[in-house]
């Protein structure tokens, strides 16, 4: 239940205030270079405490490499990662041990585990564990090579980005807080977040995620199609509550004639569409169009007012206000992570391709 993948296999281990998180990547081809400065560039952009916008938990996420790893390159055994846990307080936590808090796994880790359950932090739940995710990513980002993935946040507390942007700005997307690549935008939704944090409440928001350079033939039919394995991925991380691909929800009201997208042949040979509403797959295989798909994440649960809640040992009605460090909105932090979801799903289905390679467009 903490794993991703089948010959990329990425498996999560820690807890939000216990002395670590981690990752056991299986898979990396042998003789892979494992640059850490890149994965320590992808965890400083999850990391808390990078803006004002943000939790201000101070974690260093030193990536530690403890196997699978010689001379600078993978060996071809496991490669596990960890992640020490340095700016941990669970305090406020321990005080409010019996009182669910609206919104979280409080509630249902109590139902599944009872008392042995992690309280801390929201335990295995907590977003913490993403950290780990974010360096998988990062290996998993020069297996693809060519492939390139970039994230921005199109919506946030009802706000839109108004047009369809480019690879290139999406790129960009990083140049402010808010890791909205259009500028008036990333502005309103930055005085949103801080609005939602004065009023002591938080809000949601959507991330877009683009893949560049995936071949046509990556995937296959049902439960083992790029939709649901990226689904699956997107689903894992929390908060989130919500994936489309391509059109999505808008391919409901649609007409097939202007959803299809037409075929046609461009100058160098290769089969491509016109436009992209099916987000760079169908049937579950890639068609060599951007990978295009949207990751909606709810609003934080973690809120400083009172909230109603029952004392889970005496049964009866209790008030929570929730301390400690929390985001007003979790969008600008998620977009490393969505990346790195979707590299190590990518990363999994080239290996796979290449075990079964496919012909057609070639």
């Amino acid at each position: 239940m903490s794993s991703i993948g089948t010959l990329f296999r990425v498996t999560l281990f820690g807890e939000s205030h216990g002395p670590g998180v981690g990752a056991v990547v299986e898979g990396v081809p042998a003789g892979t270079k494992v640059d850490l400065d890149a994965m320590r560039h992808e965890l400083a952009r999850r990391r808390p405490g990078q803006s004002k916008l943000s939790t201000q938990r101070k974690e260093e996420d030193e990536p530690e490499i403890l196997s699978g790893v010689l001379h600078g390159a993978a060996t071809g055994a496991p490669l596990t990662i960890l992640i020490r846990n340095t700016d941990v307080d669970s305090r406020p936590y321990d005080a409010t041990r019996d009182l669910p808090r609206p919104g979280h796994a409080d509630f249902t880790a109590w139902a599944k585990w009872g008392a042995a359950r992690d309280h801390r932090g929201g335990g295995p739940f907590s977003a913490r564990l993403t950290a780990p995710l974010v360096a998988a990513g990062a290996l998993a980002r020069r297996i693809l090579g060519g492939v390139r993935i970039a994230g921005h946040v199109v919506a946030a507390g009802g706000i839109e980005v108004p047009r369809e942007l480019t690879f290139e700005q999406i790129l960009k997307a990083d140049a402010h807080p808010t890791r909205c690549a259009d500028p008036k935008t990333a502005d309103l939704i930055e005085h949103a977040i801080m609005r939602a944090r004065s009023e002591a409440d938080s809000i949601g928001g959507v991330v877009e995620c683009r893949a560049e350079g995936v071949p046509a033939g990556w995937g296959g039919p049902g439960s083992a199609g790029l939709e649901s394995e990226l689904g699956r991925a997107m689903f894992a991380i929390p908060a989130a509550k919500g994936v489309e691909f391509g059109a999505g929800f808008r391919a409901a009201g649609m007409r097939g004639s202007a959803h299809n997208d037409p075929f046609e042949v461009d100058a160098a040979g290769k089969i491509t569409t016109r436009t992209n509403h099916a987000g760079g797959i169908l049937g579950g295989i890639s068609t060599g169009m951007p990978i295009v798909f949207r990751v909606a994440f709810k609003p934080v649960a973690s809120l400083p007012r009172p909230q109603d809640t029952v004392n889970l040992s005496t049964k009866k009605p209790a008030v929570i206000e929730t301390k400690g460090r929390h985001d007003p909105c979790v969008v600008p932090r998620a977009v490393p992570i969505v990346e790195a979801a979707a590299a190590c799903v990518l990363a999994d289905l080239k290996l796979l391709a290449a075990a079964d390679p496919p012909g057609g467009n070639r």
